[in-house]
């Protein structure tokens, strides 16, 4: 994690997308008009709000993206050999690697899926990986999202609006065109489909992602369905059709582990489909991504992902972690207690943005009251150094600043693992805030590669 007073930025290539400035207002103006927007539950209550768009673009030169593609790569294969090992033999924790208290203990892992290995053993077939670029101009990963990684859709919308605002832009800089990511999103799920359609389950419009979960489903030619429109008969899915009932192959799943299936989690779900787990069991069914992927983004088996590289794949990692620290571990517990006032904690089970607080901002008693917890409940938290990264160029009210931004990556795993050559970079509205996250008011970007 990351937070810092001063906030210099690189110059960037202004000259890519100087005719840019200046559009932000009107692109928001039509974001809203084809409700693009990003709901959230605030005090009890849901609400709808614009996700804040800047038209200055993120760009990231050649020679970079060439370091982040393989990096991404061998980080989500690792991964992806973690949650097979896991959840079948566990010699990463027989070998001691991955202690197995610390890997069991996770939220994320579900006991249901024990030994069930999904089409073509694939468990995250997207994954969202954030990251930041240090002021070293390194780049580090700080979070792993293989559950439900939303936010492909937003740049995509974006890039087409600005194409419309300035098509010449487009037509002369050197970006790699990035209207891929629908045609790669179907070949993951056909990829691994049983027989039948492709369906994105959604919970319904007033789920935070509603918007992306329509977009992608009709750019994919998808159904979009909500749970009431599919059945399981004779551990077959089904989707309810005014014609006929069609068979589903493979769901694009929109919800959370516990609420998939009222039968087999929570038995309270509402929004479940029950007896999905056992379509999915009998191996007629993926589920995109794989439930109990949750086990492998936890924020504290995050720690443990440079040595899932080399214990998998033999190689060095390319993409660092942020230095961090298990409480765990009784040095590193020694070290967050006697160094907190400059560490960020963070709480694992937390997620946007939420449950991160920085040391340096806590009054003596409320960071004596925290080290307390982390000392009764070592399992509960991280520590991570603070990194100084980058600013971006922003417009806000007329004029260029510079705001603290991350990048989410989306990497896609199917015949083979690629990265899409694009990205959601979200950035902070308020000046010197390092959190970015939507479900916290930041706003995004559109992030141009380079194609030389």
């Amino acid at each position: 994690m990351t937070h810092s007073e001063e906030c210099p930025h690189g110059a960037g290539q202004p000259q890519l997308y100087s005719r840019l400035v200046g559009y932000s207002p009107r692109i928001n103006q039509q974001l809203a008009r084809y409700g693009v927007k990003f709901g959230l539950y605030k005090n009890g209550q849901f609400e709808e709000r614009l996700f804040p768009f800047d038209a200055i673009p993120r760009v990231i030169s050649a020679d970079d993206w060439a370091v982040l593609e393989r990096g991404l790569i061998q980080r989500v294969d690792a991964l992806n050999a973690y949650l097979r090992d896991l959840y079948t033999d566990a010699e990463i924790i027989r070998d001691g690697v991955v202690p197995q208290h610390f890997a069991y203990a996770s939220s994320g892992f579900l006991p249901q899926v024990e030994r069930i290995v999904p089409p073509k053993g694939i468990f995250s077939h997207i994954s969202g990986i954030d990251l930041v670029e240090g002021a070293d101009g390194a780049w580090y990963v700080l979070e792993d999202n293989l559950r439900i990684p939303s936010g492909a859709s937003y740049p995509l919308v974006a890039r087409t609006l600005c194409r419309r605002c300035d098509a010449q832009t487009f037509q002369s800089a050197p970006l790699v065109d990035n209207r891929d990511y629908p045609a790669r999103l179907r070949e993951v799920m056909d990829n691994v489909n049983c027989g039948g359609i492709n369906v994105v389950l959604t919970p319904g419009r007033y789920n935070a992602a509603y918007f992306e979960h329509s977009y992608l489903a009709e750019r994919i030619g998808a159904v979009l369905a909500e749970p009431s429109e599919l059945f399981v008969e004779n551990e077959v899915l089904y989707y309810r059709d005014s014609i006929r009932n069609a068979r589903v192959g493979a769901v694009y799943r929109r919800l959370s582990d516990e609420y998939l299936d009222p039968l087999c989690f929570l038995p309270e779900s509402l929004i479940g489909v029950p007896n999905i787990m056992t379509a999915y069991r009998a191996g007629n069914l993926a589920i995109i991504n794989a439930p109990g992927n949750g086990a492998a983004d936890d924020k504290g088996i995050y720690y443990f992902v440079p040595k899932m590289v080399e214990y998998y794949l033999g190689e060095k990692p390319i993409l660092a972690n942020a230095p961090t620290y298990l409480p765990y571990y009784k040095d590193d517990l020694a070290y967050v207690l006697d160094n907190a006032e400059r560490l960020v904690i963070k709480d694992v089970a937390e997620a946007g943005g939420y449950g991160v607080m920085f040391g340096s901002d806590l009054a003596p008693e409320a960071l004596a009251g925290l080290l307390a917890q982390v000392k009764e409940q070592p399992r509960r938290f991280i520590a991570q150094e603070v990194i100084d990264f980058k600013c971006l160029p922003t417009w806000i009210n007329g004029e260029e600043v510079p705001r603290k931004a991350d990048l989410r990556a989306f990497v896609l795993s199917g015949e083979r693992t690629t990265v899409w050559p694009s990205g959601l970079t979200r950035y902070a509205r308020e000046e010197g805030s390092s959190v970015v996250n939507s479900s916290q008011g930041g706003g995004f970007k559109d992030t141009w590669v380079l194609s030389r």
